[in-house]
């Protein structure tokens, strides 16, 4: 299908993927004004949103919600988050009608910046960052390879979400370089563990969930109401040293073989972007889950490619993910937990039935014993020093159009 996006007074091609159906939010400065204020990326282009909602106020012209001006000129997303599901919705609307009409184009054109020209910064303050465990492929997947004698999925995997609260201090923004991390390990054929940097360094490929509309300690969201709490979508990048994880993760899951860098991309793509790219999820019948996590329970057509030193390696399909992000919130929830403006969720890894579809080297060389050949010709079981890794995603959107939802990427570092 051809691309026919709405018409706007910029000059963007309509199969942009971020045209005027996408305009993600993120946070930017300039050589000229260093301070850090939010953006919305039109094409290649980056608004100054407080700027022009500044204008916007004092003429009258935004109505009279809250203050987005004022949310807007901060340097992260959280004072945005706060203002709940009815202000980003008529935000949006209202950056779409500024960036549609030509009537807006003296007033906005001053604070559009050259994407080239302007450094992007991790664009929310995370307040909690969970990860998940959703696919089902990727969990049958490790079972077989940590657990080969044992049922791939452990008995409650699908009756509940499974996750591990994870380091927020250490979620960076796209661009940030990965120091390998150094911890213990132990192999299978070591008598005690040893001491060093990780040998076995590896990528998970997500989707990280933004979540704002902070809740009371003891309240709950059910999936029906996440929506009002899902603000968008990130690419996220869980960086895993495995062979940290393996000595340490039994008996209480992840710790230092995840802690120490998680990657995410620099734009915020709004939940309010994705709706065309809503999908049934693959089915939960057998067992039929518990009734708190029932409701609408939808799932995301996003495709993500996955490129290590660019030698495009995978191409994960999220549509295939068994738990969805709504039941992910809701499960998160039921114990009275509350959420905060800025919380971070991740999807686990993306991965499917084939082996192009993997999300993780370790699956795509099990676990080191099938290595990757480049295209420079070199092998790959994990992650060297030097090594680039990117990933990008995009959905679908209205009438054709192509949502981007940026991309992240990190070089990894020698141990210090």
């Amino acid at each position: 299908m051809t691309p026919t996006q709405p018409s706007t007074w910029l000059d963007v091609p309509a199969d942009h993927p971020f045209g005027i159906d996408t305009l993600p939010y993120g946070v930017f400065s300039t050589a000229d004004d260093p301070v850090r204020r939010v953006g919305v990326r039109i094409g290649d282009l980056v608004l100054d949103a407080g700027a022009v909602a500044a204008i916007g106020r004092d003429a009258g012209l935004v109505g009279d919600g809250p203050d987005l001006a004022a949310a807007w000129q901060t340097p992260s997303l959280n004072a945005f988050l706060a203002l709940g599901r009815p202000a980003w919705t008529a935000a949006r609307e209202w950056l779409t009608e500024i960036l549609r009409d030509d009537v807006h184009r003296d007033g906005v054109s001053p604070h559009l910046h050259a994407l080239g020209d302007v450094a992007l910064h991790l664009p929310i303050e995370v307040a909690d960052y969970v990860d998940f465990y959703a696919s089902e492929d990727h969990a049958s997947n490790v079972g077989q390879i940590f657990r080969p004698d044992n049922a791939a999925l452990p008995p409650n995997w699908k009756h509940l979400p499974i996750g591990y609260h994870g380091r927020s201090g250490t979620v960076v923004v796209s661009g940030t370089d990965v120091v390998r991390p150094t911890g213990q390990r132990k192999g299978p054929n070591d008598p005690v563990p040893v001491f060093g940097p990780s040998i076995r360094l590896d990528i998970e490929a997500e989707l990280g969930y933004v979540v704002g509309g902070g809740t009371a300690l003891g309240s709950r969201v059910s999936v029906d109401e996440a929506p009002d709490h899902l603000f968008g979508v990130v690419i996220l990048n869980d960086w895993s040293a495995r062979d940290l994880q393996a000595w340490e993760y039994v008996p209480l899951g992840p710790f230092l073989g995840k802690s120490f860098a998680t990657s995410v991309s620099a734009w915020v793509t709004p939940l309010d972007a994705l709706g065309a790219a809503r999908v049934p999820l693959p089915g939960q019948s057998d067992p039929e889950v518990l009734p708190y996590l029932r409701g609408d329970a939808f799932g995301l057509d996003v495709h993500v490619e996955v490129s290590l030193n660019g030698t495009v390696v995978s191409r994960p399909e999220h549509a295939g993910m068994y738990w969805s992000p709504a039941q992910m919130l809701a499960h998160l929830t039921v114990n009275g937990a509350s959420i905060r403006d800025g919380d971070l969720f991740g999807s686990g890894t993306i991965s499917g039935p084939d082996r192009d579809t993997r999300g993780s080297l370790l699956e795509l060389t099990w676990n080191g014993t099938e290595p990757l050949t480049l295209a420079d010709g070199s092998t790959r079981g994990f992650l060297e020093d030097g090594d680039t890794v990117t990933m990008t995603a995009w959905a679908p959107g209205p009438d054709g159009a192509r949502i981007g939802l940026g991309e992240v990427t990190g070089t990894i570092r020698p141990a210090r």
